[in-house]
């Protein structure tokens, strides 16, 4: 089954691919997730429209990977949430929370799905955050939780 990825999909592509997948994988995962659409050439139209929205949040090359990664890891991310006694979060923090986190605090926009959290954030405190860049280029920061 062919289909055009919409979304990054680990092992499979990159938003505006054409890949050519198994039947059950696109059918029961990629399609009813919305991660990527059947291919036919009218949609082989919106590649482009694909394309053109990932280079505007992409990072361009190795260079501008390795000047983020230095931006980001001189970073000082604070995150003020509610918190009940002994430092437990009432919920938890999402990868859309430390994005805005990052962006509030002088950093680059990121994308919240290259953020890779340590499981689930349900406490105040200081929480190592990878962020994957590049393929070649992860950048780790701390970001500290307190309570709001």
């Amino acid at each position: 089954m062919k289909v055009i990825l919409k979304q990054e999909v680990t092992g499979v592509g990159a938003p505006g691919d054409i890949v050519e997948v198994k039947d059950g994988h696109g059918r029961n995962y990629l399609l009813p997730q919305g991660l990527a659409i059947q291919w036919t050439k009218g949609a082989e139209k919106q590649i482009t429209l694909i394309k053109r929205a990932r280079s505007a949040r992409e990072i361009r090359d190795l260079g501008h990977a390795n000047e983020v990664r230095a931006r980001l890891e001189s970073l000082n991310v604070k995150l003020p949430v509610r918190a009940g006694e002994g430092g437990r979060l009432y919920g938890s923090v999402t990868p859309t929370d430390v994005a805005a986190a990052v962006k509030t605090s002088g950093g680059p926009d990121l994308d919240r799905r290259r953020l890779e959290l340590p499981g689930v954030v349900k406490s105040v405190g200081a929480h190592k955050i990878r962020v994957k860049l590049h393929p070649e280029v992860s950048a780790t920061f701390t970001l500290t939780v307190v309570p709001a």
